[in-house]
C-alpha cells in the first residue's frame, strides 16, 4: 500500500483559491441563507478545507431587502445593544431596522456573524461578506460567479 497518496493537505495563505460568489437572497428565510452564507465564507464546501486558515470564498449577497423571516419573527424578535453608558440599552426588532439606512445590512451581518468563529479569524472572515439591499454589486471587476445558495446543505 502506498501511504505517500494518503497524505493530508493543510492549505494556508499562500495555497488557498479564494473565488467571489454572488447569492441572491430574494424571498429566502435569514437564518437558513445565512447559515449557508458563512459555510461559503469560512470553506467549509471545498475539499482543502482547514480550520485556522481563511480559505473560503467573498460572498456577496444581492437584494438583501427582499430577505424574509418565519413565523413572527419580523415583528417579534429583538436585537439589543449597548451603547456604553448607563441606562443605554437599545432594542430593536427586524422591522424598525429595515426601516433605516443600512439596516438589512445589519440583519444579515449579525445572523453571518454568531455562525462564524469567535475571535480573530472570525473577525477576519466577516470581511469577505459584501451586502447590497438592491440588484446591483460594484464588485464587477472580481468577475464573480452567480450561484444558487438552495444547492447547497
Amino acid at each position: 500500500m502506498d501511504t505517500l497518496s494518503y497524505k493530508t493537505i493543510s492549505a494556508n495563505k499562500e495555497t488557498v483559491k479564494k473565488e467571489w460568489v454572488v447569492v441572491d437572497a430574494t424571498d429566502q428565510i435569514v437564518g437558513r441563507l445565512c447559515s449557508k452564507v458563512a459555510k461559503l465564507i469560512r470553506g467549509k464546501y471545498k475539499p482543502n478545507f482547514t480550520p485556522h486558515v481563511d480559505c473560503g470564498d467573498n460572498v456577496i449577497i444581492i437584494n438583501a431587502e427582499k430577505v424574509v423571516f418565519s413565523g413572527k419573527k419580523e415583528t417579534d424578535k429583538v436585537y439589543t445593544r449597548y451603547t456604553g453608558y448607563p441606562g443605554g440599552q437599545r432594542f430593536n426588532t427586524p422591522a424598525e431596522l429595515r426601516t433605516r439606512e443600512g439596516g438589512v445590512d445589519k440583519i444579515i451581518r449579525h445572523a453571518v456573524k454568531g455562525m462564524l468563529p469567535k475571535g480573530r479569524l472570525g473577525r477576519s472572515l466577516l470581511n469577505n461578506l459584501y451586502v447590497f439591499e438592491g440588484a446591483e454589486h460594484d464588485k464587477d471587476a472580481q468577475k464573480p460567479k452567480t450561484i444558487d445558495i438552495n444547492q447547497y446543505k
